[in-house]
């Protein structure tokens, strides 16, 4: 298959991330206004940075005038998971591919490009493939942001705090479904928002900025449900 029916097909696949992209980076840019940053600032920062969880982290670490640390820190715990699907990934990869293919590749890994690029039928994933998953997804990050930043210097404050709401929507609608299918699962994000909560009213612990905050509760409670509660593999779950 030519490359360039390998990137028609990437992108054909990619067309749904675009459409998913688009909504949920348009809360971004409004919550983005809503911290201080200007238009241009929220769109430089969705063409640079494709993590959406990141990003919006980052925002409470730059409304709170963090360090550059905390906010290195942040982005490495929350993003981490990256370097999984990243290493994941290569191993689909042509061994003879070229380093700058990897590297492009590299940047626009994400959890929803990383599962589409995984699913690809045949045992090497070219990285037209992935070229064209890329071309069809970013533009739906960047440009929904545009659209939520510049609405933020169109529409009247209460429309805008309404649509605010629609972040915490869109958390819901991503941590209910697994949940209900795992009561594991369920119990570790009770645990996390409780002692998010304690975090937020406990004297000496509110007392600790956002961005570390979600540093700790990342690490100690991610650790302690991965040691406590291993996802078994599965040659494990047949024996």
């Amino acid at each position: 298959m030519s490359n360039f029916k390998l990137f028609k097909s990437g992108f054909k696949n990619g067309i749904p991330i675009f459409l998913g992209y688009l909504a949920v980076a348009f809360t971004f840019g409004i919550s983005a206004r809503e911290s201080g940053l200007s238009s241009w600032q929220a769109i430089l920062i969705s063409a640079t940075n494709l993590t959406s969880a990141g990003q919006f982290a980052a925002l409470g670490v730059i409304a709170a005038s963090s360090s550059y640390i905390e906010m290195a820190l942040t982005q490495l715990v929350i993003n981490l998971r990256y370097c999984l699907m990243s290493s994941s990934l290569t191993q689909r990869f042509d061994p003879k591919m070229k380093a700058f293919h990897r590297y492009i590749i590299a940047f626009g890994v994400t959890d929803e490009n990383f599962g589409v690029a995984s699913a690809y039928p045949h045992e090497n994933v070219p990285p037209a493939y992935c070229y064209g998953i890329m071309a069809a997804a970013i533009p739906g990050w960047v440009s929904g942001t545009a659209l939520g930043a510049l609405s933020g210097d169109i529409l009247p404050a209460s429309i805008l705090s309404a649509l605010g709401v629609a972040l915490y929507g869109m958390f819901i609608a991503i941590i209910v479904p697994p949940t209900r299918a795992n009561k594991t699962l369920l119990g570790i994000v009770g645990i996390s928002m409780l002692s998010s909560l304690a975090f937020a009213v406990t004297p000496v612990l509110k007392e600790i900025s956002d961005g570390f905050r979600v540093i700790i509760l990342t690490i100690v409670i991610a650790g302690a449900a991965a040691y406590f509660f291993p996802v078994k593999e599965e040659g494990e779950q047949n024996e």
